[in-house]
Parts: C-alpha cells; structure tokens; sequence
C-alpha cells in the first residue's frame, strides 16, 4: 500500500510537471499581445515594447518557463496583468467559492443519484426502472443555463414565498455574489439553486453507474449462493451488493468533484458566482497569462489529488484488489 501511494504521488507529480509544460505552451500560442490588451489598442509602439521589456516577454520561451516554474513552485504565482493585483490571495479566494459550492452540490447529488440508481438496479426492467432512467436522463439533457433559469424562476420567485410559509426555509436567492468575507453559514441559502443545477447534471451518470453495478452483482453466484443458504435478500444487498456495486462509481464521482471545482463556468455565470470558472474565463478573455496559468495549475492538481482519493477509496471498498500489482 506504501508503495503505490507513493508510486502515485511521483506520478501526481510528473503529471504537473507535464501539464505545467503544455500550459505554458498553450498560453503563448494564444492569438493576441499581452501589452496590447494591458495598455489599449491606441498605445504606440514604443510603450509597446517596454512593456515587453518589463514582463520579460522577450525573454526566450524555455527560460521564461523556468522562471515562471520556479516562482510558483514557491509560492510566487505572480500578479495578474488586467488586476494588478497578486495572483496566489485571489485564486485561493475563488478555489474557497468553488470548494464551497463542491461540497454542497456532492452532498446533494451523490446520496440522491446514489439511491436512485440502488432503486432503479434493484428494480431492473420493471416500470420505476424506466421512469428514474427515463427521467435522469432527461434533465440531464438540458443545458445548464436553462436548468439554472427554470430554477430562478420556480425557487427564487414563484415557490419562495410558498416554500418558505409551508416549510420554513430561507429565501433562494437568483443571484450568488458573495462577499470575501461571507462566513459558510451566511452563504449556503445562495449555494442551493447553483448546486442544484449542477446536481441535475451529474445525477444521470452517476445513477445510471450504480443502476448498471447493482444489476451486475445481482447476477452474480455469491448472490444466489447467500440467498439459497437462508440470508435475507436485504442483508445480501446492503452487505454484499452495494459495497462492490458502487465501485464502478467511484471513479465518475471523483472526477465529477475536480470538475465541480473549475468547470461550472455556465452556472457560475448564471448565478453570478465567482468560482474558479468564472475566473479562469476572465483570465481568458483578458489574455492574462500568469492568472490563466496558476487557475489551471490548482484545476489540474484538484483532477488528479480527486483521482488519487478515488484510488484509494476503491481499494478501501474492495480489499481484494492488490494495488500495484
């Protein structure tokens, strides 16, 4: 176990560098000039040139990656060129918002997909069958801007003084721009209607893995051979069934977290909440390069850290797996 984990962090590691080495590349690819974009499209030449000067982006690519390489391994991201403010307090600002409405929206999407593809798998062929996948998948199909606005308008408007009179909950309200310093409490009421956006998302996969798990273990000889020797059917499935019927989801949930992180940038923007997306398309659009690079280091790393936990989870479910061999 020692072992793998630490062949998979030297592979965490090597994978970073690598994709360290693509970003870079990739930034510098981008149509566009830098100084342009900074100082205007009216700015002469010579203003131009110093400000090339002064980023050092007449410097030759490979050192200009290895300096940039070895600024941000410590701790030095660098400072944005649109916001001329230190890159490193604002992306971890933004990865806190992302963090935040992560784990709201794992909260609710993986219990509930989870159930609903255990009913479906138990159910196989039979009516509640069709309708959960029926139903999965076509929420699923619709984009997510739409999902978000059907969601403003039932919880935010229409519902939210129905819902709060009968049930007593807080207002939802249509717009998520929280403050730096709004406490987890202060924004969980602005978390839901995003998080359940992008739970309506993610609840197809995820279901329909567990549905196809459930139904697989089911077939299996251990199953009979447990219920013919008198264990009752529940006890088989909850001992048995699920622990191996969720391995295959496993994977697709841990996936799903890295993505919640970085690439909710259509419900961010819906609900005009600034997550990394948000910010990883304002870096974008601005064509600022050290911003872009360090909100794509942190999303990689978040990828694969996700990938690693899920490993590891999967050979905590199933003991029989040898790791590393």
């Amino acid at each position: 176990m020692a072992r793998y984990l630490l062949r998979r962090l030297l592979f965490l590691l090597l994978t970073l560098l690598l994709t360290s080495i693509i970003v870079f590349l990739v930034t510098q690819l981008l149509p566009g000039d830098v100084c342009r974009v900074i100082l205007g499209r009216e700015v002469g030449e010579g203003a131009l040139a110093d400000c090339r000067e002064r980023l050092g982006l007449d410097d030759p690519a490979a050192l200009r990656y290895l300096r940039w390489l070895g600024s941000f391994l410590q701790g030095d991201w660098g400072e944005s060129f649109s916001t001329r403010s230190l890159i490193r307090p604002l992306v971890l600002e933004r990865l806190e918002n992302s963090l935040r409405l992560a784990l709201v929206t794992m909260v609710i999407s993986v219990p509930l997909a989870l159930f609903l593809g255990v009913v479906a798998g138990l159910n196989a062929g039979r009516p509640l069958d069709s309708l959960i996948s029926i139903g999965s998948l076509a929420v699923v199909g619709l984009p997510e801007f739409v999902t978000g606005l059907v969601l403003i308008e039932l919880l935010a408007f229409r519902l939210n003084g129905w819902l709060q009179a009968r049930f007593g909950l807080s207002p939802f309200p249509a717009n998520s721009s929280v403050r730096p310093d709004t406490t987890f409490g202060e924004a969980l009421p602005m978390l839901i209607l995003p998080a359940l956006t992008a739970t309506l998302v993610l609840l197809a996969y995820i279901a329909r893995l567990t549905r196809a798990g459930v139904v697989e273990e089911l077939r299996r000889p251990y199953v009979r051979t447990a219920v013919l020797k008198g264990l009752p059917r529940r006890a088989v499935v909850w001992r048995h069934v699920l622990r191996n019927a969720l391995l295959p989801a496993i994977t697709v949930i841990a996936i799903s977290f890295g993505w919640l992180i970085s690439g909710l940038i259509v419900v961010e923007n819906v609900f005009n909440y600034p997550g990394l997306g948000r910010l990883l398309l304002f870096a974008i659009d601005r064509r600022d390069l050290p911003l872009l690079q360090a909100v794509t280091m942190v999303t990689v790393f978040g990828f694969a850290l996700a990938n690693l936990l899920a490993d590891l989870l999967y050979a905590w479910l199933n003991p029989r797996i040898r790791l590393g061999e």
